[in-house]
């Protein structure tokens, strides 16, 4: 296994592979998520992992990007493709596909809600 130097990086891309999200596309998802990402040149700047089960399989596919901590939902490989587009390669996240952004209180649930879910405590 090759060890990484991750120095650089902008962003962080978690793509679930767990069963249901593969079960929904998510190989077909991770590889257009990374053809995208080389076809932009973004290969220096963003750093992609396979992931096991996140937790949302309602959600599947799911796609977390890094350090906004943005969940997208019901990622299929156009939509993950956008997201490269979009959020990756212009700074405009694609909120009206995402569940969840980390914010400065914690996780909040998006989409008409906003409810914290998990709140970060402050060390004193």
């Amino acid at each position: 296994m090759a060890t990484w130097d991750l120095r650089g990086m902008k962003h962080h891309v978690l793509i679930c592979n767990g069963g249901t999200c593969l079960r929904h596309g998510g190989d077909d998802v991770t590889t257009a998520v990374r053809e995208e990402i080389a076809r932009l040149g973004l290969d220096d700047a963003v750093h992609t992992t396979r992931t096991r089960c996140n937790g949302r399989c309602q959600d599947a596919c799911v796609m977390i990007v890094y350090p906004q901590g943005i969940w997208y939902r019901q990622m299929t490989p156009e939509r993950a493709k956008e997201v490269v587009r979009a959020h990756l390669g212009e700074g405009v996240p694609m909120r009206e596909w995402a569940t969840y952004e980390y914010r400065e209180d914690g996780l909040t649930r998006l989409g008409g809600t906003e409810s914290v879910i998990g709140v970060r405590k402050r060390r004193t």
